[in-house]
């Protein structure tokens, strides 16, 4: 249903726009900003109300994917990584970052029963959701070459960016290793999304290429001879 396929889009969208807002707020949490107008307990609550709307528009966008009869997604392929048949490696990083995103917020649930330690450890995942769901959208999405699905990509990958450099130019000034790390991390990912996306998602036959099922693939048949 063309319905399913239009909500699967969307919604994938939107889920990596309120990811990168929710990764935004909390570096902003992390590194203790505020200000007599937005004070701190008003930004947790800013950053827990858009964990909870990312997940549930991931949620509605694993749903109509697999309710859509045109791809062969199953609930397992959606939360189980590389386990599918149709673009296996793409959609299997979708479904890591959808993994590690629950593992986030059910660990922000039980922190005090946990320490935070043990959150802590946990949370530094999510600053692997968003590389794998900004590859995974590009691979997986119909709309990765439309100018305004590129906006989105740009303005996301602009506003991560500079909040993660902020967080560790301001968080980390006697830590001149981990900053290191973090700048060249960025960098590296970077380098690799600009050399990859011209012969990959950009690129020609990147269908086929990307795992799709043969019998999803268009097929050109060859009119008969003449005589």
């Amino acid at each position: 249903m063309k319905t399913y396929w239009y909500l699967t889009r969307s919604t994938g969208a939107v889920s990596l726009i309120l990811l990168t807002a929710t990764l935004v707020v909390g570096i902003v949490l992390v590194g203790r900003v505020h200000s007599e107008h937005w004070p701190r307990f008003m930004v947790d609550g800013i950053h827990r109300a858009l964990s909870l709307l990312a997940i549930v528009f991931l949620a509605v966008h694993i749903a109509t994917a697999v309710l859509d009869s045109f791809a062969p997604i199953s609930l397992l392929d959606a939360v189980i990584p590389f386990a599918g048949t149709y673009r296996p490696v793409w959609l299997g990083l979708g479904a890591a970052a959808f993994d590690l995103l629950l593992a986030v917020a059910i660990t922000s649930a039980l922190r005090e029963r946990l320490g935070h330690r043990a959150w802590r450890a946990v949370h530094w995942f999510a600053y692997a959701v968003w590389p794998l769901a900004i590859v995974h959208g590009l691979a997986t999405g119909s709309d990765a070459r439309q100018e305004w699905m590129a906006g989105i990509y740009v303005a996301c990958a602009a506003a991560f960016i500079i909040a993660v450099l902020t967080r560790v130019v301001i968080g980390w000034p006697d830590r001149a290793r981990l900053r290191l790390a973090a700048v060249g991390t960025l960098a590296a990912f970077a380098v690799g999304l600009a050399v990859w996306l011209p012969g990959g998602p950009f690129g020609p036959d990147w269908a086929r290429r990307a795992g799709t099922p043969p019998s999803l693939l268009p097929h050109t048949i060859s009119a008969p001879r003449a005589g």
